[in-house]
């Protein structure tokens, strides 16, 4: 009987060793390991754009079931800490859009291969033939967002009640957008003959970019309003959940 004790007693060590290497416990849900912003940044105001019909596509996007903005706890973090030094100078941080589930990216691409479906053009692309926005890249099978830690975000002036002068409007399609319009992003240099937006709305990008990369966020070069986390925890995880509270 001690040696049938001792072999049980060996086998569920190596059954429990087995499960800490190979089959450590993990989250039932994916999206436990997210947080619904506000929970972090309380002060951050919300334009979830996805969730209303003033959008590029002009409806609401599947899975925007609340107009909540989810990020994974390592971006709203980061984020928190953006928001109080910007905070300090008199801003607050406005969130257009967060993570995005694989079925609102879906959405995008049936809506992009509708080329009849050009109702939100002179808001969005006046200037762009639908028929070329997969080929410029403003409508991809995948998302960066769909990771958890990429958001869309602008600033707001307190003292003026307003969102800041960027120059331009979010989700615009067009070289408007880029964070080199007007200038060098890299040495916050504007220069007027490369776009047509004043220094003041050159500098306000440029306010925006330096407090998130200062805080470990990357920029994407053709959207100045677009940041992702530089350490995100699901590089190669692409999500579908629903947005909505947690």
């Amino acid at each position: 009987m001690k040696y049938i004790n001792i072999a049980i007693l060996s086998l569920c060590a190596l059954l429990l060793a087995g499960v800490a290497t190979s089959c450590r416990p993990r989250n039932a849900q994916p999206e436990a390991d997210f947080v619904v912003l506000t929970d972090v940044v309380p002060d951050a105001i919300l334009e979830v754009r996805y969730f209303g019909t003033y959008n590029f596509v002009g409806s609401r996007i599947d899975g925007y079931e609340q107009p909540v903005v989810l990020l994974t706890r390592e971006a709203a973090d980061s984020l928190h800490v953006v928001a109080d030094e910007l905070r300090s100078q008199g801003y607050r941080l406005k969130i257009y859009d967060a993570y995005r589930p694989q079925r609102a990216v879906d959405h995008f691409v049936r809506w992009g291969q509708d080329l009849a479906d050009t109702v939100m053009r002179r808001y969005f692309y006046p200037n762009v033939d639908k028929s070329r926005l997969f080929e410029l890249d403003y409508i991809a099978l995948k998302s960066g967002h769909t990771r958890g830690s990429t958001l869309d975000l602008t600033l707001f002036d307190m003292a003026a009640g307003k969102e800041v002068d960027m120059g331009g409007t979010f989700d615009w399609f067009g070289p408007e957008s880029h964070p080199d319009y007007g200038g060098n992003p890299e040495t916050g240099e504007y220069d007027p003959g490369l776009a047509n937006i004043t220094a003041s709305q050159f500098a306000n990008r440029m306010l925006l970019r330096q407090a998130m990369l200062r805080h470990g966020f990357l920029p994407y070069s053709c959207e100045w309003w677009h940041f992702t986390l530089a350490h995100e925890p699901y590089p190669d995880t692409y999500f579908d959940f629903p947005v909505r509270t947690l």
